[in-house]
């Protein structure tokens, strides 16, 4: 299970571990690596994989074969149009492992099953309001169930169960929270989700997840540092340095949802989908689920994209900030709306920030987030991947 690291004053005073490397891990890490390799390439041959990770051509043959005893890739074909005997093309197998994501919000909870190249092979939401522990583990319960059931996913290769929710879930006061909610403060995760399968849960933020999904298989495919904004019944944020996400100290770095708005107000009770819904209940309209808004009428949209303009403007400023302060690669706008309100979003964003003296704050692109709808639990569900088969960006 993912928790900060505490550590007291004297250890701070001797200052970062230092970590020596046996044969043993340093196996592991170069097969975590030419697994990576294959797996971003597409398909490669063994002589493309020494070149790009600069080991021996023994060493890679070695690597591979211990990757195909695992069932982790297979052979594609031979590479034609070549002189001599045609190169053996490898690729990552889809089937050699899987992994289950599940994010839990005020508004929802949803579950993916992924396979070792990142593709969803199943997901399954259920929007419904403060669900409790037992609410949602009833949900899980019935989903995985079903998943297995239609062979989805092979049982006997799920490596690993991520979930990632927001934090102070059971606490941090947003509209129509029940006094009850608060569980969620106390219930112990792992061993509520235990009877879901004999699998590791390893848990993480819901926006520290999906900026560590969008690190792997979005944005951070091009930008190797970004700080991602998650619209979600709340507002989180998570940030990316060079391929590796940055828990801060104490874990907390990006809680961009917390910054005071300059007139008394949370950024999150302006920017996010629970004040957006406060606007629509408002005007009579309760009960449109994030994903139906582009056809819930025109009154609506209009109320949506009124909302879109005050959540730029209270983005602007703190966005800002961020620029100068880490001048990240860009700004990943994701969450639960459809995809064309999430662009709107980023380009009001984009030139509200631009507006600001460019000597200022230096011009960052702003973006739509490329795994945006199910960001959490896809980055929930790459959480045992990273864990146990692809390379750690902090070894």
């Amino acid at each position: 299970m993912r928790r900060p690291l505490m550590i007291d004053d004297s250890t701070q005073q001797q200052g970062p571990a230092l970590h020596g490397t046996n044969p043993a891990r340093a196996g592991a890490r170069n097969e975590r690596i030419v697994l990576e390799a294959i797996q971003r390439a597409g398909e490669c041959t063994r002589l493309e994989l020494a070149k790009q990770t600069g080991l021996s051509a023994a060493a890679i043959a070695n690597i591979t074969q211990r990757l195909f005893d695992r069932n982790f890739i297979f052979e594609k074909g031979r590479r034609t149009g070549v002189r001599g005997m045609p190169a053996i093309r490898l690729a990552v197998d889809p089937d050699g492992c899987f992994s289950l994501g599940v994010n839990i919000d005020r508004d929802h909870v949803s579950i993916v099953a992924l396979d070792l190249t990142g593709a969803v092979r199943a997901r399954y939401t259920q929007e419904i309001d403060y669900a409790s522990p037992q609410e949602v583990l009833a949900f899980l319960r019935e989903r995985v169930a079903e998943l297995l059931a239609e062979k989805l996913v092979l049982p006997d290769r799920i490596i690993g169960l991520g979930v990632a929710l927001p934090g102070g879930l059971g606490h941090v006061d947003l509209p129509g929270r029940p006094a009850e909610y608060a569980q969620w403060d106390t219930v112990d995760l792992p061993a509520l989700f235990a009877e879901l399968g004999p699998w590791p849960i390893l848990i993480e933020n819901d926006a520290a997840a999906a900026a560590i999904g969008e690190a792997r298989f979005g944005s951070g495919l091009i930008h190797r540092s970004f700080f991602y904004i998650l619209l979600s019944a709340g507002l989180g944020g998570g940030m990316v340095v060079d391929g590796s996400y940055y828990q801060g100290a104490t874990g907390r770095a990006g809680r961009i949802g917390f910054l005071n708005d300059g007139d008394g107000k949370s950024l999150q009770s302006i920017a996010s989908l629970s004040a957006l819904r406060a606007d629509l209940v408002a005007r009579d309209f309760a009960n449109i689920a994030p994903t139906d808004l582009m056809t819930s009428g025109p009154v609506v949209l209009e109320l949506v994209r009124a909302w879109i303009e005050r959540a730029a403007d209270a983005l602007a400023q703190p966005i800002g900030t961020i620029n100068c302060l880490i001048d990240p690669g860009a700004i990943v706008i994701g969450g639960r709306l459809p995809l064309p309100l999430i662009d709107e979003l980023a380009e009001a964003v984009a030139r509200r920030v631009s507006s600001i003296d460019d000597q200022i704050v230096p011009t960052v692109p702003v973006l739509t987030a490329q795994l945006a709808a199910d960001a959490p639990a896809l980055g929930a569900a790459i959480l045992p991947f990273n864990d146990l088969v692809f390379q750690s960006p902090t070894e």
